[in-house]
């Protein structure tokens, strides 16, 4: 088989170049083939065994099958993740929202404590793993409902030798947490369930459902809950960020049980590499005192 037989029947699913994108990925991830070997004629000269193996696997990508899915592995920024069909693969929009949490933690003050951050639905831990990664010193705790996504999460902690701690909990079921985290981030379900018929096949056919989708009657029921929960979990100068739907970024702002309680600071919202809406941040500028007075409390410098 040649790389022009491989990738040819994948542009029945793919265009052209993602098709050859697929291709090459199967041959360097699976057969450790550079796009060198692949025109020096390498890829022909694979044994019987591998070749029948590569056959399953274009099997397979016919289907309309995710390549990692396929391969088990999905690349986030410049780590490698362990992927099955428990967990949603990994998009690079998200490595963008690590991105800017370890931007802002760079702004702020020197600390004498370890930064506690918890990652909430944590899915593949691809948020968890790699904010531990880069902030080492951190305290990272990640919770999701699904035991099959943190069995999934805990092998590439493993994997990736960063310290997280994995817990089974429901984000509308959180516990009753006061300053507890500097830093809470969320990647929710999000996509409300009238979007279906603008999606690919290869999402809705094999990603998880209950990692996806919202109700149109409540597609912020996510962001709510954790936002609530947010308002007493987080320390003083605390931050919340979110991935989000842009469908309904503007939405977020005008909820009053979201993101509008009198004492959240500002709210900043940032496009992703696409230009969409994509992700907002929000903080604990001022809290309530027992006896009902607010009090300031300085920013960061």
């Amino acid at each position: 088989m040649t790389y022009e037989q491989l990738w040819r029947p994948l542009a029945q699913i793919y265009d052209e170049s993602e098709a050859k994108a697929v291709t090459r990925m199967v041959l360097d991830v699976r057969f450790h083939l550079s796009m060198a070997d692949i025109l020096s004629g390498k890829m022909e000269l694979l044994p019987a065994e591998q070749q029948q193996e590569l056959q399953l696997i274009v099997q397979r990508l016919l289907t309309g099958e995710p390549v990692q899915y396929v391969l088990g592995v999905a690349d986030f920024g410049p780590r490698q993740f362990h992927v099955t069909p428990s967990v949603l693969i990994p998009r690079p929009e998200t490595f963008e929202l690590c991105q800017w949490v370890t931007e802002s933690l760079k702004l702020k003050e020197v600390r004498s404590e370890p930064l506690t951050i918890l990652d909430i639905g944590t899915g593949s831990g691809c948020i968890a793993c790699t904010l531990a990664a880069e902030l080492p010193d951190a305290q990272v705790t990640a919770w999701d409902l699904s035991e099959a996504a943190l069995c999934v999460a805990r092998e590439n902690a493993r994997q990736l030798g960063v310290s997280v701690t994995f817990e089974e909990r429901n984000a509308l079921l959180p516990p009753n947490d006061r300053d507890r985290w500097d830093i809470i981030v969320s990647n929710p379900p999000y996509i409300a369930e009238s979007e279906r018929a603008t999606m690919e096949r290869n999402v809705l056919d094999f990603e998880p459902e209950e990692a996806l989708f919202v109700p149109d009657y409540d597609p912020l029921m996510y962001y709510r809950a954790i936002a609530q929960y947010a308002h007493k979990a987080l320390k003083p100068f605390g931050e919340l960020f979110f991935e989000i739907n842009p469908r309904f970024a503007q939405y977020m702002l005008r909820d009053e049980e979201c993101m509008f309680q009198s004492d959240w600071g500002g709210i900043t919202l940032r496009e992703d590499l696409f230009g969409k809406q994509r992700f907002l941040k929000t903080d604990i500028s001022w809290r309530k005192q027992p006896n009902g007075k607010n009090y300031p409390l300085p920013k960061y410098s």
